[in-house]
């Protein structure tokens, strides 16, 4: 059999056969997806008529073998053609068997069953395993140690401390580490990693003319001053961030985000200056809170705020930041703890559901604060001139519907009703409060509200509401005659007067007398706009006019009151005042933050993942596989700070090993550990644990500066070693764990396109500011990201998914790459203005300008062979028609080879 045609059929073979079971490298992966954003649409949804109690049609889903069995009558995933899945027809509402089959799926559900399907339908087996490793044993939650440095027999290769390290791992095995790189290797290596460029010939010259011992080191130390770092690490830490531009699908909603870019630009300064990683963590969760931070630093918190909006549904916002910040930050896979325990590691529900709090207990202001003072001048004014005329519009619309609709819910029949429905309801899950009110023709939203109220008034006094709680929840039947028992022990309680000389004068019998006694209270100095004089009716006036009143509606409670079409019109005319922040280059930028509410949220585990299906509740706290069981619930407000503190902590075992591997993963290819945002249980033993507790150490005694742990790698043997040729080592280490070469790596997206910019001569090197259109010269950094419409090119080159944080990028190739390359006008471009640079025109001869276009390509000069077969190709190569002139065509070669698009 042909060769090709073999290895072809042999991979589709490998494919199919991965539908029904995932590589150990795709388990993590895939299991977290299942068990986020999977698992709990098919127990919501599916369960019910295809679980254990019940087989609709013979059909099973609880299981993977019962979902690759299928119906009675055939399978319902398609392997190799999963669009022709019967599950995603269903699901779609396609065809004759629509699932569910009353309430359909939210699009944001169907499309997580549909990237599911795509990926071969993983579904992890959670069967206990008697090896199964004890958590508190595992290697990720032990405390960090500076190893102890081994000896070695070729001690003179070693240039740092960590190189021992890897050389003794190496010698244990018979084995040796590589040559080192040649110097231009080494030059083209340490710029492309630390600034995404390629050096210029100029910058070549110059360090092979520096003889000196230290000449590597000060290149290093002057690509970690320039500008360019922060760009270049700035992007690595955005695919963690999951940056993008927009919100991805939200209706009728403006979909940009107008001020994502300060977040992006915070992130390239606070690189740029060598914030120390722990602050720059803190800074990110808590910015508001930090102490010391500057206006500037507000920006940080875009890492909370620029994730998807899931149509603004509040649990799946909150669960994105819960799990860009523990997959993020401390490599934990928190999220698939929203349903059920973990399946894994040591992370309960209850611990999700604390995090869950702190999040809750957030929110982000409508009026997101300025990062600085605005500039002067006429744009400022033009700008400011038009948003207020845009701003004042929702405020009249606002006004008037809150005229039209908070004096009915100040009347006494309602507060009577709301307040019984409160009575009456007391522990019950949200589901039947919501049953019960709509039966009453009351507004969901406002009883939510009361809930909220009521359940954050101080327990210990309140003299407003503290009859109303005693009596809450007493049966009907029982209240008559317990109510005297119930109410003795308030006696003692100072009371409110109103409230305590009206339940002597008719003592209630039923809730609703409960109820109705509030209700003509509180209804007779509801309305009152000025003071009164009766300091027991102004108590109750101020309780009822205050910001937390579930009688005076903030403008997105208001909005669920709302019929459509009026909903309609306030979001078109907030969509007009984002729009006008995002387009207006006269905008001052705003820190997208978050704030802690007022009042403060108690969470509760909501059982089965589903929110208002309240379980028991649980303090907001950090995790106990870290904390420990002797933690402490959060103090301050929502905690937000005090997490933060405790992830950017020394003493969190995490922190510092998920950061230092990440860098090692950006220098050499693949991490020490090869899933770098899950350290979990399931994560083996990196083969060089002792390599990265050195690194984690000494990473946190150099004060968390990234800066020094680049140059410790950087000067290290081990990072300048070249391509090892040893066959035998390709068999016994083919990942390269024993770090026994230096793998090549291709260009990823960024470094590529900038590339190609730089060696034209067209580069802009404007830092920050808004998004730039992806055609514009400007860095890729700075290139917008639609995380719903990426541009094709991004896809092509293995760009980072927006919608997620990334742990790494996936490298493939394909045609699709080689075509950009060949046929791409922007390729074309560059091309062209690469010939038409005038330091390239002015040369004497066609030799000088080959020997040009090798030094701008690849930082050295052509051979003699090489020379040979240029001038041949220009002599011989055809005149026009053709779109490109002959360099044109001999550049485009250059360009797009793999000596350009590798680094070694």
């Amino acid at each position: 059999m042909h060769q090709p045609r073999f290895l072809i059929l042999v991979l589709l073979a490998a494919l199919a056969a991965a539908g029904g079971r995932a590589t150990a490298a795709e388990t993590a992966e895939q299991s977290e997806f299942f068990e986020t954003k999977v698992r709990p649409v098919l127990a919501d949804n599916c369960f019910r008529c295809h679980g254990p109690e019940k087989q609709k049609g013979g059909l099973r889903l609880d299981s993977r073998a019962a979902l690759r069995k299928g119906t009675d009558e055939s399978p319902v995933i398609a392997d190799g053609n999963w669009e022709q899945s019967k599950l995603l027809a269903s699901v779609r509402r396609e065809g004759e068997n629509p699932m569910p089959p009353k309430d359909k799926l939210d699009p944001a559900q169907v499309a997580a069953l549909v990237q599911w399907v795509k990926m071969g339908a993983p579904y992890p087996d959670t069967t206990p395993h008697a090896t199964a490793p004890d958590p508190a044993k595992h290697w990720a939650f032990q405390p960090v140690r500076m190893p102890p440095l081994p000896t070695v027999k070729n001690a003179a290769w070693s240039k740092s401390s960590l190189d021992s390290l890897v050389l003794a791992k190496l010698e244990s095995k018979g084995m040796a580490p590589a040559p080192q790189a040649d110097r231009r290797t080494l030059l083209r290596r340490a710029t492309f990693d630390l600034t995404g460029l390629p050096p210029t010939p100029g910058e070549v010259d110059a360090f092979l003319a520096d003889e000196s011992p230290g000449a590597l080191g000060k290149v290093i130390d002057r690509l970690l001053a320039s500008p360019r770092y922060g760009e270049r690490w700035g992007r690595h830490w955005l695919d963690v961030a999951r940056y993008a531009d927009t919100k991805g699908y939200v209706f009728k909603e403006e979909r940009r985000y107008p001020y994502a870019y300060t977040y992006r630009d915070w992130v390239i300064r606070a690189l740029n200056e060598d914030m120390p990683y722990d602050r720059f963590l803190v800074a990110q969760i808590a910015a508001d809170q930090m102490p010391g931070a500057r206006p500037a630093d507000l920006a940080a918190m875009g890492f909370l705020t620029v994730g998807r909006r899931f149509l603004n549904q509040q649990p799946e916002i909150i669960d994105d930041r819960l799990d860009v910040i523990c997959r993020g930050t401390m490599a934990l896979t928190v999220a698939c703890a929203r349903c059920h325990d973990h399946k894994f590691d040591p992370i309960p529900t209850a611990d999700y559901y604390s995090l869950y709090g702190v999040f809750a207990s957030s929110t982000e202001p409508e009026e997101l604060p300025l990062l600085g003072p605005p500039e002067p001048g006429e744009g400022a004014q033009r700008f400011a001139k038009e948003l207020a005329v845009r701003t004042a519009k929702i405020t009249a619309f606002v006004q008037e519907k809150r005229a039209e609709i908070e004096p009915k819910l100040r009347t006494e029949a309602k507060l009577a009703d709301y307040l019984l429905t409160m009575a009456e309801t007391r522990g019950l899950p949200a589901e039947k409060v919501k049953a019960l009110a709509q039966s009453r023709d009351l507004m969901v939203p406002v009883v939510e509200q009361w809930r909220r109220f009521l359940g954050t008034r101080p327990k210990d006094h309140d003299p407003a509401f503290v009859l109303f709680r005693t009596l809450s929840g007493v049966a009907d039947n029982d209240l008559a005659a317990k109510a005297a028992a119930l109410l003795a022990p308030t006696a003692k309680q100072p009371s409110n007067r109103l409230v305590a000389a009206a339940f002597r004068a008719k003592p209630p019998q039923t809730l609703r007398d409960v109820a109705a006694l509030y209700g003509s209270i509180l209804g007779k100095v509801a309305a009152a706009k000025s003071p009164l004089p009766d300091p027991d009716a102004e108590a109750l006036r101020q309780i009822l006019q205050a910001p937390d009143s579930p009688i005076v509606l903030a403008a997105d409670e208001l909005e669920k009151l709302l019929p459509r079409p009026e909903q309609d019109k306030l979001k078109e005319l907030r969509k007009k005042v984002v729009a006008w922040q995002a387009e207006s280059p006269d905008a001052p930028p705003r820190g997208m933050v978050m704030r802690d509410l007022p009042a403060l949220v108690e969470p509760h585990i909501f059982i089965r993942g589903k929110a208002g299906n309240n379980g028991a509740a649980v303090p907001r706290q950090f995790l106990q596989v870290i904390a420990g069981k002797e933690r402490k619930p959060f103090q301050k407000g929502s905690g937000r700070l005090e997490l933060a503190q405790a992830i950017a902590s020394k003493d969190n075992p995490l922190t510092a090993r998920v950061m230092v591997n990440r860098v090692w993963l950006h220098h050499f290819g693949a991490g020490l550990v090869r899933t770098p945002s899950d350290f979990g249980v399931r994560t083996e033993p990196p083969l060089q644990a002792e390599l990265l507790d050195y690194l984690a150490a000494r990473f946190v005694a150099d004060g968390w500066s990234l800066k020094k742990l680049h140059r410790l790698i950087l000067l290290s043997a081990t990072y300048q070693q070249g391509r090892g040729e040893n066959p035998d080592y390709h068999q016994t280490d083919p990942d390269n764990q024993l770090l026994w070469q230096m793998p090549g790596r291709r260009l990823d997206f960024e470094a590529l396109r900038d590339s190609l910019l730089a060696v034209a001569g067209s580069l802009d090197l404007q830092p920050g500011g808004r998004a730039a259109d992806i055609s514009s010269n400007r860095r890729t950094v700075y290139a917008s990201i639609d995380r719903q419409n990426l541009p094709g090119v991004f896809r092509t080159f293995d760009f980072a998914s927006p919608d997620t944080s990334n742990a790494q990028r996936h490298h493939t190739v394909g045609p699709q790459q080689a075509l950009f390359l060949l046929n791409s006008r922007f390729v074309t471009t560059q091309v062209r203005a690469l010939i038409a640079r005038p330091d390239f025109q002015k040369l004497p001869d066609e030799s000088a300008r080959l020997q040009f276009l090798y030094r701008q390509v690849y930082a050295r000069s052509a051979d003699a062979t090489e020379l040979q077969l240029g001038l041949a190709f220009l002599a011989s190569a055809a005149p026009p028609p053709s779109p490109l002139s002959a360099w044109e065509k001999l550049a485009q070669v250059l360009l797009a080879s793999n000596e350009f698009v590798f680094v070694d």
